[in-house]
């Protein structure tokens, strides 16, 4: 390991090349995953430089996307997004909460009013000046009575907002949130300016890195690096194009032969082969990314637990860890907390491939054998298929019959996902416990796509979001993990690492795992070496 740690070393003086450290971390006996993995993690050497146009392929898009921040749902629309707006707050390159319009924030006692503080003289690319009023209207967006947003399930305690003069935002809330400014990172929660007393989400306006020039939904979008923008480190690009390629092969290969810059989503089976063209650079980090079977607890056969348990246990994990990652990752519990979260519970027993259990689950919903359709399609996460076949065999042994549904990738996210009663889906996961389990586990959240609602579960997502004692939040953290492993509608088996692609010419700083792309900042962290 010391001879690791050398290597590193001159890997960030700029004193050893990459392929060089990599060729060297494999002969140490190094796996190929751990050695990416730290490779990512490492601070470049160069020194940013302005310039160019980055052209960034990503295998999601669809063409009912739209600017409206409150109907991102996925990789293309986050990367776009970030590109053109900013959040009150951001996770950092270092995975570090830190302040991005806000300038500063502080609580009550209980939490339960927070104060921010707004950067002065922020401009939109209108030319208006940022205001509070932009950020009180551009966070009520998320919370009308009609709202579908995402983002209206974790804002939902807020229970009043006002501003105090033009740079200061006051949020009450209902109940005590320890995570409140983290919630404020959320990508829907771009900041968009009001415009005649109205939020104007629809011309694209925003004060990030980026104008928006071109927006073709699920296809092409062309931004133009911002003359004015207020972070004077960051957005080092002229130009940016973000492609939709769904296809991964065709993705791969506009990038070895130089027509993209930047791939999301690279074939983990073809991952080895990729780093070995001369100008590309595989690139890897451990996040929250997890791939999912999910079922809908309100509908038949899935209203019954025991079914929900016979499924859990009718999957070899193992098996679609390497088959499908090809070790580029870990498995799952059937919750979504993964291991870089504060409260991850690892002390849960691992779930094994037991097809007896399976049946005994079922004789416990009265069934000797079931039947049930599984639609999937390849947007959903790169092998999804293969997965559910993989996953029909398996079941096979406890007499479970999975149909395989394929359905196309265009339309997969509007038609099918939270329509079918059991799909194949994928979460980012998100930085704390609360976020991830407010948007996506609890009671009535809109992207609640099992549509799981248990009661002691949400007794105790009330309690822990307001609880200051890290022992004691751990503690209910804990309990929450078991009961969405054992009673919740979702089939969690892998954490994929973040897997993309780069040409030699990108360089960035240290990674941050909190989302893929580097916390889908890519575009406006990132520098071409030479431009």
């Amino acid at each position: 390991m010391k001879s690791i740690e050398h290597k590193l070393g001159l890997l960030r003086q700029g004193r050893m090349g990459r392929r060089e450290f990599m060729a060297h971390a494999l002969a140490c006996g190094m796996a190929l995953p751990a050695a990416t993995s730290l490779l990512a993690g490492t601070a470049m050497a160069d020194v940013p430089k302005r310039g160019g146009r980055v052209r960034i392929a990503l295998g999601l898009g669809s063409t009912t996307d739209s600017l409206d921040p409150a109907t991102y749902n996925d990789t293309y629309m986050q990367v776009v997004g970030f590109g053109f707006r900013n959040c009150l707050t951001e996770v950092s390159n270092e995975d570090e909460l830190v302040g991005e319009l806000a300038e500063s924030w502080e609580a009550s006692t209980d939490a339960t009013t927070w104060t921010f503080e707004l950067r002065k003289g922020v401009e939109f690319h209108s030319g208006k000046t940022l205001d509070a009023n932009d950020v009180i209207a551009s966070v009520a967006h998320h919370l009308g009575e009609e709202s579908t947003s995402p983002a209206k399930g974790i804002l939902n305690s807020i229970t009043d907002m006002k501003a105090d003069g033009n740079n200061t935002v006051v949020f009450t809330l209902n109940e005590g949130n320890a995570d409140f400014p983290f919630l404020l990172s959320d990508y829907h929660i771009g900041i968009c300016p009001v415009v005649d007393g109205e939020l104007d989400w629809r011309s694209g306006d925003g004060t990030g890195g980026y104008v928006l020039a071109e927006f073709e939904p699920g296809v092409r979008s062309f931004l133009t690096r911002s003359p004015n923008y207020w972070k004077a480190d960051h957005a080092f690009f002229d130009e940016a194009e973000v492609l939709a390629i769904i296809d991964v092969a065709a993705r791969m290969s506009a990038l070895t032969s130089g027509a993209v810059d930047a791939i999301d989503r690279v074939d983990l089976k073809t991952a080895h082969l990729l780093d070995r063209n001369p100008g590309v650079r595989l690139v890897e980090t451990q996040g929250t990314l997890h791939y999912v079977y999910s079922m809908m607890c309100d509908r038949p056969p899935f209203d019954d637990p025991n079914v929900r348990l016979a499924l859990k246990y009718a999957i070899d994990r193992e098996e679609l860890l390497q088959k499908l990652l090809n070790g580029h990752g870990y498995l799952g519990n059937d919750h979504p907390i993964g291991r870089s979260n504060r409260y991850f519970a690892a002390d849960l027993p691992q779930r094994p491939y037991d097809p007896d259990k399976a049946r005994f689950h079922l004789s416990k919903a009265g069934l000797t054998s079931l039947t049930v359709p599984l639609n999937v399609a390849e947007t959903a996460f790169a092998g999804a298929t293969d997965g559910a076949v993989l996953y029909q065999q398996h079941a096979a042994a406890a007499g479970i019959t999975i149909d395989v549904v394929r359905r196309p990738n265009d339309g997969y996210w509007s038609d099918v996902w939270n329509v079918e009663p059991w799909v194949a889906s994928y979460w980012s996961g998100r930085v704390t416990e609360d976020w991830v389990f407010s948007q996506t586990y609890a009671a009535g959240a809109p992207w609640n796509e099992t549509h799981w609602a248990n009661p002691r579960f949400n007794e105790l997502l009330k309690s822990a979001r307001a609880e200051l004692d890290p022992s004691i939040r751990r503690q209910m953290y804990f309990e929450m993990q078991q009961l969405c492993s054992d009673d919740g509608g979702v089939v969690a088996p892998i954490f994929s690492n973040y897997v993309f692609a780069v040409s030699e010419k990108v360089a960035h700083r240290r990674l941050s795992a909190a989302w893929d792309l580097d916390g889908i900042k890519c575009m406006e962290r990132w520098w071409f070496r030479d431009s």
